[in-house]
């Protein structure tokens, strides 16, 4: 069996489906509860396991692929674990004219991931964004709602020790 066989059965063998039935019943029977279902499920789980998504289709009564069409078309929904801290980098117009470049390779070289990768610890999840709205901090990234502007490759390494 190869590894993510054996971690996909792992967390449904140790997935706790009370606590999703729990949740669950709030919304049963109600029209058009699809979104906050999954934005309930993914606040409590903090991402949308597929055991709940499976187990959910079941509930509804619907096929799991109307499920995972939802989960996959919003943005805000994640189907994997995610870090503690979201690290998302800018790389708007301003920020790129401005060497984001640089430091998202070191950001992505001090944390060990790629774009929309977590860290093995799950402290850390990884992303770009197409802008912040800080272009007068440029280059810039935020840390959850923290907001670091005016980085250079030097700075990075030291802004992470904070976490």
């Amino acid at each position: 069996m190869c590894e993510c066989h054996e971690t996909a059965a792992k967390v449904e063998e140790s997935f706790e489906y009370d606590r999703l039935e729990s949740l669950l019943q709030g919304f049963l029977g109600k029209k058009g509860a699809m979104v906050p279902i999954l934005q309930a499920i993914q606040s409590e789980f903090g991402y949308l396991p597929r055991p709940a998504m499976e187990y959910t289709a079941k509930r509804l009564r619907i096929p799991v692929s109307r499920i995972f069409g939802v989960a996959t078309f919003y943005a805000q929904f994640h189907l994997h674990p995610r870090g503690k801290y979201i690290v998302r980098v800018c790389r708007g117009t301003a920020c790129h004219v401005r060497g984001v470049s640089k430091v998202a390779d070191r950001m992505q070289e001090l944390l060990g991931v790629g774009v929309g990768q977590t860290t093995e610890d799950l402290k850390f999840t990884y992303e770009e964004v197409a802008c912040i709205g800080a272009c007068g901090l440029a280059p810039v990234m935020m840390i959850n709602d923290k907001t670091y502007g005016k980085l250079t490759t030097d700075k990075v390494k030291g802004i992470l020790k904070d976490y």
